[in-house]
């Protein structure tokens, strides 16, 4: 095999330049050097099946295998991430196109968690024993409170230090974090138990703004409840739209048995997943670290404004990308 390796060596060592100059930067090969890179790639392959049945070389033949292999994984695998960009890529992209997907639960949860907030303030306000029954047991924020009573616990522990704000930012971030994961892993029980969940959750909410609304404590209220609030209850709904995501692989799954069903929109599940768990580690250090400051009630607001803001846009930008990829993929 001599001959063999002499004819063809020039060929080899030019693959293996462009292998070496793919491989660390695949952006520096030119449009002549893919055609370069593809031909030679199918040359070598060539070569390759001839010196496995020509020879027992089998030093030629594991040069030419692994020469084989490198050029397969530069031409027709995807090109390697890092675990930054990946995270990066997560964040700007991948999470809003998560939700861009999955738009009709997210939509269905945010419509239930409203709808129960509007019942149970209605109702707090005609009776003041709803209020009494949907509100948590031991909260002292109760239309029996006096109106000093509930802004003294809208100002208080402010002067807490670092650490105590710490504390409480993870207490909180553990206790949405729970209700988060009822009302998504409940979603397998054909999606029921998350309706109420979502219902009861908005319930309480009304009939907290309905004690405060009793009293006159309005702006500062909800200066202590939006600034924290978009990003928290955005995280709560889009749980429950994940739990009705499930809920309806489990109803429907379009010709797949339930398990395959839920295997494909577990994916999903889980992406949202974790931009949950970003989105309520951030509503946790907000509540800690800017409900317990000294901030003006305007501040507070223009705070929520612009929270609020980031949001709508961040969705926004995850539903257009999400369209432009699907009109990519059926061009």
């Amino acid at each position: 095999m001599g001959s063999f390796t002499t004819r063809n060596k020039n060929d080899w060592d030019e693959l293996e330049l462009l292998l070496g100059k793919a491989e660390k930067k695949l952006r520096k090969l030119t449009a002549d050097d893919i055609i370069k890179l593809e031909t030679l790639y199918r040359r070598v392959s060539v070569q390759l099946a001839q010196v496995t049945t020509r020879t027992r070389d089998r030093g030629l033949y594991e040069y030419l295998n692994h020469l084989s292999a490198r050029a397969h994984a530069v031409i027709y695998l995807p090109p390697k991430r890092s675990m930054f960009a990946g995270m990066i890529n997560f964040i700007t992209t991948g999470f809003a196109r998560a939700i861009a997907r999955n738009w009709k639960p997210n939509l269905i949860s945010l419509v239930l968690l409203l709808g129960g907030m509007i019942l149970g303030y209605v109702a707090s306000m005609n009776d003041r024993e709803a209020a009494y029954a949907l509100l948590p047991r031991g909260e002292v924020r109760t239309p029996g409170a006096t109106r000093e009573q509930l802004i003294e616990h809208l100002r208080s522990n402010r002067d807490g230090g670092q650490g105590m704000k710490f504390i409480f930012a993870s207490f909180l971030f553990q206790h949405n974090f729970r209700v988060g994961l009822m009302a998504m892993a409940a979603g397998v029980l054909a999606g029921v138990p998350t309706v109420f969940l979502m219902l009861y959750n908005g319930m309480m909410l009304g009939a907290f703004v309905a004690v405060h609304h009793m009293k006159g404590i309005d702006a500062e209220m909800w200066a202590w409840l939006l600034p924290h609030g978009f990003t928290e209850l955005g995280a709560i709904v889009l749980c429950g739209g994940m739990g009705l995501a499930l809920g309806h692989a489990v109803i429907r799954p379009r010709g797949l048995s339930r398990m395959e069903r839920l295997q494909v929109i577990g994916h999903d599940v889980a992406l949202t997943g974790i931009g949950i768990g970003g989105m309520l580690v951030a509503a946790a250090i907000i509540e800690s670290y800017v409900r317990q400051s000294y901030w003006s009630t305007e501040t507070r607001l223009i705070f929520a404004g612009a929270s609020l803001f980031f949001w709508v846009l961040y969705i926004t930008w995850g539903i257009l990308a999400e369209r432009q990829s699907q009109q990519v993929s059926a061009a």
